[in-house]
């Protein structure tokens, strides 16, 4: 993209809302990613300690998780592995441009996170309600996290006890509320108190370990399958054209790395957008092999009958698949008081700009205001994880609003960076820009639009 000679947004007080706050929601960034101090120094000089092969793993860190639990059945919904792989590659397109165009919007703006992007770039309005995205997102993600860890522990009890389901009786300690709450209280609430968790950067790499297992696994299951997986019928075509997608929030929430790749392009050893297109590309293409693995081997293992958890599929006494549970049930631990810290984060940037009150006038009462924010955050997403226990119900939610991370947000800084551009022609290259941009913006709302419509309607209602 041609760097223009104008500035975005250069009235400061278009998005004055709170200049210390911006410290705070500054906080909304991959624990694994060390950045440099925000200042006019250090802005482009290549201070960040990240190479460029470093910046792949944390992207494909970023992409990959417990998303690809529901590939599975995502490529069931869609009719088929033709169908699935098809409405990958095509959206892959637009995932790599919304990333490239996120690390030419922080360069042009100076601005160092995805939230403070579109503050810079957009303005106030788009500002707050791409903030209000984020705690959204990352709250339905923490649902979903506490509703796997009991799909797990599940199928790990049941392994464990020797009593027969035809019984009809269970102990109440096998009961899936009592668990995933003992679970949660034991677990994840300690580990989400901290006002810090730069610790939890060290289980990344026991992570991306977990997800590569699961990948593995579900592709062994398939080369040599038990006797007993058989699957019920293998679709091969979608049964409509609308079909396909019901499959755009599984893929839209398994590869939306956007909101943590703006400080990662900025922790580069050389922050330059052509290297950061060479990064994406690799990470992108590396999460699209294991996810298609995970998708095609996953659905072809047990067809139209795979779950929304794939690993419910499978025999509780399965020792490997057991292993990949445990792994699971590791990860969502760790995960979630990072997607918790992010969306705390951005909630208390909301705050602080809405009393217009500095970082050091606040000290006294964040302590407090964090104590009940997380409180408060963790019993909610467990009351409402103990009575959705189906994982599709909440990725049908939040994977229409990854779309707007991935294609309507900076498709708009992208409109705006080059309408914020001074040039005397419009030159060919600007107008297909623009298009460009509005395409994304058109696309991702009408994908938000129709699968969040689908989710409430169909599914929330069922």
């Amino acid at each position: 993209m041609a760097q223009g000679t104008g500035s975005i947004n250069s009235d400061y007080k278009d998005w004055e809302w709170s200049a210390d706050a911006g410290e705070r929601a500054r906080l909304l960034q991959s624990p694994s990613v060390e950045t440099v101090p925000k200042s006019g120094e250090s802005q482009g000089n290549g201070l960040g300690a990240t190479s460029a092969l470093g910046a792949v793993f944390i992207v494909v860190n970023a992409a990959l998780g417990a998303g690809l639990l529901n590939f599975p059945a995502a490529f069931s919904m869609a009719g088929g592995v033709a169908a699935g792989i098809a409405l990958q590659m095509c959206m892959l397109i637009f995932i790599i441009g919304g990333l490239v165009i996120l690390a030419y919007c922080s360069q042009a703006s100076n601005e160092r996170t995805y939230q403070e992007v579109v503050w810079a770039v957009c303005g106030k309005v788009p500002g707050v309600l791409c903030e209000v995205a984020i705690a959204v997102y990352t709250f339905g993600t923490c649902i979903a996290f506490l509703i796997i860890i009991g799909d797990q522990e599940d199928k790990i009890i049941a392994a464990l006890v020797t009593e027969p389901e035809e019984a009809g009786s269970s102990r109440w300690y096998t009961d899936r509320k009592f668990t995933i709450s003992i679970t949660a209280f034991l677990l994840i609430l300690p580990l989400s108190i901290p006002k810090e968790i730069g610790f939890q950067k060290y289980a990344s790499s026991l992570s991306v370990i977990g997800t590569w297992y699961v990948t593995a696994v579900i592709i062994i299951k398939y080369i040599w399958p038990d006797k007993e997986l058989v699957p019920v019928e293998i679709p091969t075509s979608p049964s409509t054209w609308t079909a396909v997608f019901n499959a755009v929030p599984t893929i839209c929430f398994g590869f939306q790395c956007h909101v943590s790749s703006v400080p990662v392009f900025n922790s580069m050893k050389q922050p330059e957008v052509k290297t950061w297109g060479a990064v994406v590309t690799a990470a992108m293409v590396i999460a699209l092999f294991v996810y298609t693995g995970t998708g095609v081997c996953g659905f072809l293992t047990f067809g139209a009958g795979v779950e929304q958890d794939v690993l419910l599929s499978y025999p509780s006494n399965d020792i490997p698949v057991a292993l990949a549970r445990a792994f699971i049930i590791l990860c969502v631990l760790t995960s979630y008081p990072i997607l918790h810290f992010c969306g705390r984060a951005v909630l208390e940037g909301l705050w602080l700009r809405y009393t217009g009150v500095t970082v050091e006038e606040d000290v006294v009462r964040e302590r407090r205001r964090r104590l009940l924010q997380t409180i408060s955050w963790f019993l909610l997403t467990l009351l409402l994880a103990l009575f959705i226990p189906d994982i599709g119900k909440v990725i049908s939610v939040i994977g229409g609003l990854a779309a707007c991370f991935i294609f309507v947000f900076p498709g708009l800084c992208l409109i705006q960076a080059k309408l914020s551009e001074i040039q005397e022609t419009r030159a060919i290259s600007w107008w297909a820009q623009v298009s460009y941009g509005v395409f994304m913006v058109t696309l991702g709302a009408f994908i938000f639009g129709q699968t969040t419509a689908n989710a409430i309607f169909v599914d929330l209602t069922a």
